[in-house]
């Protein structure tokens, strides 16, 4: 397929990027997808370094029933299905009571949310509880642990509307491999970044070091992270409501690490940890062991502590993981490690977008079309956001606006 004078640039060959080109091939219209890095899949990347596959950012696909990468997935497990969670608790796992109180105080947190659906836009942090035995545990979790920005920085209401729910598949070949094989036979231009895209029309225009390309519309799939450092010059300007739409979508930052370990410590596959938190760890990572029984662990860290230890780089951020882990299983068990870089690459900077408090409608005016542009991604889905399957619809929904209003020739 001709690389050039295509009907529409794809910005992106990341989940929405490759939804994207998908349906307007099939629908009918010539695309050219420009990935500035040098591998597809965006935040969805799986490697072999420890020995079996680990993704590197999306590792489930969510809402499984509505997921639209659901269907694809034929070699996934229900995590749900296996998944035990075990609390360590300082000096000791937790007994059966207190895993049970934990989770009373966890559906007092999502009572608490729902009650105060009806009041303005405000902070997660005012309004779920605070000071009980496992408050401060389960804000760190719902917040910097799952949503990767704390509690206090978080819309209450885009964070209604983007609760996920099971089932929570976990696809065997790694989500990373799933979005390869989907990409399969796409034009994709790999190490090409779009250094500057003119939508003044007819059409646009795109430069950068591939040189220049003209297209009759451009979807652009890039993080929210990387429109807000402006690492593409739109001219004209984006309009104010798109840019406030942009700085009210900021990217969070989830660090995903995994060690070899073929020591099984007394916990099973696929069962996960939690650290509560206390005064002299208020912000601990979490753990899941042994993903189809393989010799590794994986697990997270997330928020403010996320990014101190981005800047600290991977091997600082290594070295503190695997001394906190020795304070629950001793010294000495941690093979192999491996820590991802979302936070410093310079194609993303961060994991997923959260809208500000107060500004839970952003996600709604990014999707805006403005004439031949359009923006597509996480950042734009209403229910899926900051998840693969949100990528994915919204980037086949861009396309079928093109396909439903064929841009001008």
């Amino acid at each position: 397929m001709s690389f050039t004078n295509p009907d529409v640039l794809v910005i992106g060959a990341g989940a929405a990027g490759i939804s994207a080109a998908r349906t307007l091939l099939a629908g009918g219209l010539t695309c050219l997808v420009l990935e500035a890095g040098p591998l597809l899949g965006g935040r969805a990347k799986t490697c072999l370094t420890l020995g079996a596959p680990f993704d590197h950012g999306a590792t489930w696909l969510h809402d499984a029933d509505t997921n639209p990468l659901t269907r694809f997935a034929t070699d996934a497990l229900d995590h749900d299905t296996v998944r035990e969670r075990h609390f360590w608790m300082g000096d000791r796992w937790a007994m059966p009571e207190e895993i049970a109180a934990h989770a009373r105080a966890e559906d007092a947190f999502f009572a608490a949310m729902d009650a105060a659906a009806a009041l303005p836009d405000c902070p997660v942090a005012s309004v779920v509880p605070q000071g009980g035995f496992w408050d401060a545990t389960i804000r760190h979790w719902q917040g910097a642990q799952i949503q990767a920005r704390e509690v206090e920085l978080l819309s209450l209401h885009d964070q209604i509307e983007n609760d996920l729910e099971g089932p929570n598949l976990l696809p065997r070949q790694g989500v990373g491999a799933l979005l390869a094989g989907l990409a399969a036979a796409l034009p994709i231009r790999l190490n090409a970044p779009v250094e500057s895209l003119d939508w003044s029309g007819p059409g646009v225009v795109a430069r950068g070091g591939f040189g220049m390309l003209r297209a009759r519309a451009a979807i652009v799939t890039v993080s929210t992270g990387v429109l807000a450092a402006e690492g593409i010059r739109f001219t004209p300007a984006l309009p104010p409501r798109h840019a406030q739409a942009v700085h009210d979508l900021p990217m969070g930052l989830l660090t995903k690490f995994g060690f070899r370990c073929s020591e099984r410590l007394g916990i099973g596959p696929f069962h996960g940890i939690r650290v509560r938190v206390t005064p002299e760890n208020p912000r601990p990572a979490s753990w899941i062991m042994w993903p189809f029984g393989a010799d590794h662990l994986f697990g997270f860290v997330g928020g403010a502590r996320a990014w101190a230890l981005s800047a600290a780089g991977p091997a600082e951020t290594e070295a503190e993981l695997r001394a906190e882990f020795a304070t629950i299983f001793g010294p000495g068990h941690l093979g192999q490690g491996l820590v991802t870089d979302w936070g410093e690459n310079p194609h993303f900077l961060g994991s997923y977008s959260q809208a500000r408090p107060g500004a839970a409608g952003a996600r709604a005016v990014l999707a805006e079309p403005l004439g031949p542009l359009l923006f597509a991604g996480e950042a734009t889905h209403r229910g899926l956001a900051g998840t693969i399957g949100g990528a994915w619809a919204e980037g086949e929904r861009a396309a079928r606006s093109l396909l439903d209003n064929p841009p001008a020739a």
